[in-house]
C-alpha cells in the first residue's frame, strides 16, 4: 500500500550500509532491496515509518522519525476511524495535514 508520495522521513545513507540484509528481512513494506553488495532503497513511498529499519540497523545507515508522519497519520486514521493528522509541521500539536 503506498501512502503519500514524497512525505515519509526515512534517509538512508549508502555509504555506512554494510549488506547485512537486516533492513530487507524487517521491513514490512519491502521498502529496501540489494543493489549489488549494499542495500538500497526501492520505492521510498511504501515505507510507513514504523522504525523497523532504523532499530535493527547496527550500523547507522538508516534514519526515519518513526510514528510521526502522515504514513502513520493515515494507518491511525484507518484504525480508529478519525480523519488522519500528523505532526508535519514540526509543532508538538497535532495538525491535519494528510
Amino acid at each position: 500500500m503506498k501512502y503519500l508520495s514524497s512525505v515519509t522521513s526515512l534517509k538512508f545513507f549508502a555509504e555506512k550500509c554494510t549488506g547485512c540484509w537486516r533492513c530487507i528481512e524487517v521491513c514490512p513494506h519491502r521498502v529496501f532491496l540489494m543493489n549489488g553488495k549494499k542495500a538500497a532503497i526501492d520505492d521510498i513511498d511504501m515505507c510507513m515509518e514504523c522504525g523497523a529499519c532504523m532499530m535493527n540497523c547496527a550500523f547507522g545507515a538508516i534514519s526515519v522519525d518513526a510514528g510521526v508522519g502522515c504514513a502513520f497519520a493515515i494507518i491511525n486514521g484507518m484504525l480508529t476511524g478519525t480523519e488522519p493528522s500528523c505532526d508535519c509541521g514540526g509543532s508538538k500539536s497535532k495538525s491535519s495535514c494528510c
